[in-house]
């Protein structure tokens, strides 16, 4: 029997992890570095890697209405992105990852890599006391603050009517 040799082909993935937003920035360093110990474990080839900063949610998750976005791009082969969204579901500070393919059979030797794009960045996640969402209340326009009179309106122009005394005498008929 022949032995194979290890393929080089492997498919393009990338994988968006959102955080709580209240992290601090050596916590969100562990959840990256725990990422990337499993893509290296699994032989994957990091080619991106991008904080996208504290953003609002397009839906409440987990009672937050924020999360710290990091965005993956990488080569691997099965079983890359089942060992990276296991260590990525055991931990209490990730609130949703999603993975796609963005393309199959890639050589992976072939793909070069900017060391800058690969750099692990630290995440200032800073506390916005002054950022704070509204009360579930103010939302749905039940506070006192919700219910105070909104400022008078003015009444739009009033155009004059045309009387017979403004209105502007008829020309004489022209005789034919």
């Amino acid at each position: 029997m022949a032995v194979e040799a290890r393929s080089t082909r492997s498919s393009d993935y990338e994988t968006v992890f959102i955080l709580r937003p209240d992290i601090d920035g050596e916590t969100s360093e562990k959840v990256i570095a725990r990422a990337l110990g499993a893509l290296e474990s699994t032989g994957a080839k990091l080619t991106k890697i991008e904080s996208w900063g504290k953003r609002r949610l397009a839906y409440p998750i987990a009672k937050h209405r924020k999360g710290v976005y990091v965005y993956l791009r990488y080569l691997g082969a099965k079983g890359t992105v089942a060992e990276l969204e296991r260590n990525l579901r055991m931990l209490d500070t990730v609130l949703r990852h999603m993975t796609i393919v963005l393309a199959k059979d890639i050589d992976a030797t072939a793909v070069t890599v900017d060391p800058e794009e690969v750099k692990v960045r630290r995440i200032d996640v800073a506390s916005d006391e002054d950022d704070r969402d509204e009360s579930f209340e103010a939302q749905l326009g039940l506070s006192d603050d919700s219910r105070r009179e909104p400022p008078p309106r003015e009444p739009p122009p009033v155009e004059p009517r045309e009387t017979e005394e403004t209105a502007p005498a008829a020309a004489p008929a022209a005789e034919a």
